[in-house]
């Protein structure tokens, strides 16, 4: 087997969630930034890096693809498979394809986390269900309960075309 050539087409990808060109978001009250997306690597992986408020993080889910978190500040409880894990700064939990999970912050303060989907296709996922910020110190917008139910509607009726299911 050999490797393949070089593609020259391929640009280096070099970036900040503090420039101020990032893809900023507001999800489930989190900060979410778009690091390298999926239409930097072809598809293979995208990385998201995650400002989870405390109290804050995703409801069980499971989709069809890898996830690995390692994280930068604060401390998150994991569940994966009805077992619950804790996770502190410096740590990295990869989370197998299709297995049932949910994460929360149970820090003080926000925490930070650095997120790997592979295949990519969670950064067009969050994108779509996401609120736009236009910076990294924007607050994510107070919703109304009902704006929230509608964020909730939308990301389950848009999670079967990202392989996910809540």
């Amino acid at each position: 087997m050999s490797i393949p050539p070089d593609n020259p087409q391929r640009r280096l990808t070099l970036s900040n969630p503090l420039d101020p060109g990032a893809t900023h978001f507001a999800l489930a009250g989190g900060i979410y930034t778009l690091l390298v997306r999926g239409s930097d690597t072809e598809g293979k992986y995208c990385l998201i890096e995650m400002r989870v408020p405390p109290g804050g993080g995703p409801p069980p889910h499971r989709h069809d693809f890898e996830e690995m978190f390692t994280v930068l500040e604060g401390e998150i409880e994991l569940t994966f498979r009805d077992e619950t894990r804790t996770a502190k700064a410096g740590d990295t939990v990869n989370i197998p394809a299709n297995a049932r999970h949910a994460f929360k912050n149970v820090s003080r303060e926000t925490a930070r986390l650095l997120c790997v989907c592979a295949p990519a296709g969670q950064d067009e996922y969050f994108l779509l269900v996401g609120d736009p910020l236009a910076s990294l110190d924007s607050p994510p917008p107070a919703l109304t309960e009902e704006e929230r139910v509608e964020r909730r509607e939308k990301a389950v009726k848009l999670a079967p075309k990202f392989l996910t299911e809540f």
